[in-house]
């Protein structure tokens, strides 16, 4: 009977606060905390080249449901993502950083494709807007969908927001009546509304009305309209705004609040830090639908606060808008619980027999936990959402001798799931005949993949490669190598390899680490129009040099003009130094 009860110990895996904190629940991975090198995306067939810019992964942990949300931030005509909404070495752009590290939010900048309207614009006054054809609304659709579907964003699709300044701010508008089922809130910046073209933007059309907006927002969205019922909208302008009519301000808000439907009531103005006052709209609910925010004093820029830039359509001065909007959508999403999920605390196992092993767990909630699930993963697969309820739980299984590793989950009453807490590997029975392979090795990454390869195990039939913890492979690999791709620039990964036999399947190997390259590695150089357009930075178009990629105006082409040519990308140039 001793030697029973000391099997039994010798085979106890139990994760508890004070003992394993390392078996807790993990957050969602956390991000380098600074803008990335510039990135490479879709194609746009319609403007030219392809997308490219930069994005902001925050070290900190979301405020909000568990997971990230998501903001796509659009610069306006004559500015750039590296040059005015990125931090750069003098200055902080936009401002997004502070409150992305807040919010624990992941924030996209990426510079309009082609040189639309001659000013590196957005183009918002395109009489056909659809999500599938190429063009500025498909390329960005497309860019938000890459790092909603990337799980080591973690980012929940149902706080994904839009925002912008200009020709930024009128796509921003254009976005949310395309697609009002992908961004939950919108945050217009002097944007004209659909419908207007680049004649009219310092007057609003004769017959042009909020009817006119709500009408053409309403057809943008097509079957996708229902989904106005959960967004939520607001619009900021400045008092000395002489380039777009403030008149628009209210006109997109008032056409929004019509594709929305509903009656609404108009709250008093509530002074806004830094010169602004903002008039809220609240739907027959009492749920805050709109904000139209006027800044005095401010003339067309984008409103960044103390810490941001203070040229080139940014103003540093006034009101913090991305602190303000952010606490808008936070505070007001309807399509997430304010409720905090379930978390879990601690998650763990014990092998009782050499063919059984018990799962146990705990969780918290604000309300109570309606159900775990495990799921392991071995010769015997298990997947069961219904292990248990309440403070906590424990389950015996029985399964088949080998390795096993897996996961517990806590879902609440709302049907909010936790992060997953990870089972390490642990042993059921006599350990397979198998050992894990040796020599794992990496070569050289790149900004997306890299290449593995092992020594064979004599007896092995395939091979199952781990990344993280997570296997990748479907099914066993016949090869003893293997190429990880879809990995993102500048980041740590931990890979290992299992071997797989008749005898079941083998221990993990020795692990190997790797950071993947960098994007891009920016270089500039300062030379003559003449001598950029002769050595492929730039082209004439009409006796102007216009640099490739990017297509920023260089002045005359000939030896008396010289520029500043940053190469931020493949084949991609702007005018100034690398951010």
């Amino acid at each position: 009977m001793t030697n029973h009860i000391k099997r039994l110990v010798s085979h106890v895996f139990v994760c508890t606060v004070l003992l394993a904190a390392a078996c807790f629940a993990q957050a969602v991975t956390a991000g380098p905390g600074t803008w990335s090198a510039q990135q490479t995306w879709a194609a746009d067939s319609v403007n030219g080249g392809n997308l490219t810019g930069y994005f902001y992964w925050p070290a900190s942990q979301p405020t909000l449901g568990g997971k990230r949300a998501l903001v796509l931030v659009l610069h306006g005509c004559l500015q750039t993502a590296a040059g005015d909404v990125i931090d750069s070495a003098s200055d902080g752009g936009f401002n997004w950083k502070a409150v992305a590290d807040q919010y624990g939010a992941v924030i996209l900048a990426p510079n309009a494709t082609g040189n639309v309207y001659n000013n590196h614009c957005w183009d918002y006054a395109n009489t056909t807007h659809t999500r599938s054809a190429a063009g500025h609304d498909a390329i960005l659709l497309d860019l938000v969908s890459r790092f909603v579907n990337d799980p080591q964003y973690a980012i929940d699709p149902k706080q994904v927001y839009v925002t912008g300044l200009s020709s930024g701010g009128g796509e921003t508008m254009v976005l949310g009546c395309l697609a009002p089922d992908i961004f939950a809130g919108v945050g217009i910046n002097a944007g004209p509304p659909p419908g207007t073209t680049t004649a009219q933007i310092g007057a609003v059309p004769s017959g042009y009305t909020a009817t006119t907006a709500g009408n053409q927002c309403k057809a943008m969205a097509g079957s996708n309209a229902g989904a106005f019922a959960t967004q939520i909208a607001g619009a900021i302008w400045g008092t000395s705004d002489f380039t777009v009519a403030q008149a628009y301000g209210p006109i997109d808000t008032a056409g929004i609040r019509l594709a929305y439907g509903g009656s609404y009531s108009k709250g008093g103005a509530v002074s806004v830090a830094g010169g602004g006052s903002n008039v809220p709209y609240t739907d027959s609910n009492g749920k805050l639908r709109t904000h139209e925010v006027t800044v005095t004093g401010m003339g067309h820029a984008w409103p960044a606060g103390s810490g941001g830039q203070n040229t080139n359509f940014v103003d540093s001065t006034k009101v913090n808008y991305p602190a303000f909007v952010m606490d808008f959508w936070f505070k007001n999403n309807l399509r997430v619980s304010s409720t905090p999920g379930p978390v879990m605390n601690s998650c763990g196992t014990t092998v009782v027999s050499g063919s059984g092993v018990t799962v146990s767990g705990a969780a918290t909630a604000s309300g109570a936990v309606a159900s775990y699930a495990v799921q392991l993963n071995g010769p015997t697969a298990i997947n069961d959402a219904a292990a248990g309820s309440g403070a906590s739980f424990s389950k015996s299984y029985n399964v088949a001798s080998g390795y096993y590793t897996g996961s517990v989950t806590a879902t609440d009453t709302l049907g909010q799931v936790s992060t997953a807490c990870p089972l390490a590997q642990f042993l059921v029975g006599s350990a397979p005949v198998l050992p894990p392979p040796t020599g794992l090795s990496a070569g050289t990454p790149t900004a997306s993949a890299v290449a593995l390869a092992w020594n064979a195990v004599n007896g092995a039939t395939g091979y199952n490669v781990y990344r993280n913890g997570g296997k990748l492979n479907a099914s066993p690999l016949s090869a003893t190598s293997y190429t990880a791709t879809g990995l993102a620039a500048s980041t740590s990964y931990s890979f290992a390899v299992s071997a797989v036999g008749s005898a079941g399947e083998s221990a993990l190997s020795a692990a190997v680490n790797i950071t993947t390259a960098p994007a891009w590695s920016c270089t500039a150089i300062s030379a003559s129009n003449y001598a950029h357009v002769h050595a492929g930075r730039a082209h004439d178009s009409g006796g102007y040099a216009l640099a490739n990629g990017s297509n920023q105006n260089m002045g005359l082409d000939n030896l008396f003009y010289t520029t500043m040519l940053a190469q931020t990308a493949a084949g991609y140039y702007v005018i100034g130094a690398c951010p």
